[in-house]
């Protein structure tokens, strides 16, 4: 069954998101922006700028960020971001439900907890990529689970075998690959 804007409302409305403590960690938000298409329903993807400071540079990811000092809470940190990051205000859209607080893996990476927030948008805002967006795409929701991979990829000069999702020349992988993950489950799309 292909998924719709009230389906996701339905399904993560009974949904008790798993929460960590936060207390060590860097906190972050992402947001997972949906829009109603022809087709179903499609999901933002940004691909980040290439930068040497930036541990996720050149990587497929959702809008979203590091939680600043003036952000409320994690909530408010999606909506900045993303604003931020693609000009798409969220603030006008439907938060549809919030996903398991997510937490860095690699020894490699910042001590972070993130947390995804759902949007469900009436319809498609104009994206534009700041800086720290090299290009942004939609991929329909129904084009995910046939798009699971598991590749050989390199990171800081290793091979690793990681899961993700193909999309052409774009590898959704590490937490982004997490979050879709668990966020199809929940759709019983996995």
């Amino acid at each position: 069954m292909q998924a719709t804007i009230e389906s996701i409302r339905r399904n993560l409305a009974g949904y008790s998101p798993v929460r960590s403590d936060p207390e060590g960690r860097i906190q972050a938000a992402v947001a997972l922006i949906l829009i109603k298409s022809d087709g179903g329903v499609e999901l933002l993807f940004i691909k980040r700028t290439e930068r040497a400071d930036d541990p996720w540079s050149g990587q497929i990811a959702m809008p979203g960020g590091r939680r600043e000092p003036l952000d409320r809470d994690l909530w408010e940190t999606a909506v900045r971001e993303s604003l931020e990051e693609t000009a798409v205000d969220l603030s006008r859209g439907e938060l549809l439900g919030e996903l398991d607080d997510l937490s860095t893996s690699s020894p490699y990476l910042p001590p972070m907890l993130v947390r995804p927030f759902v949007f469900g948008l009436e319809q498609r805002q104009p994206v534009t990529n700041s800086e720290e967006v090299a290009l942004h795409f939609w991929i329909p929701l129904a084009d995910l689970p046939t798009a699971r991979v598991m590749e050989e990829i390199m990171v800081r000069g290793f091979s690793i075998t990681a899961r993700g999702y193909r999309f052409g020349p774009h590898l959704v992988w590490g937490m982004t690959e997490r979050i879709l993950a668990l966020f199809l489950e929940l759709l019983g799309q996995d």
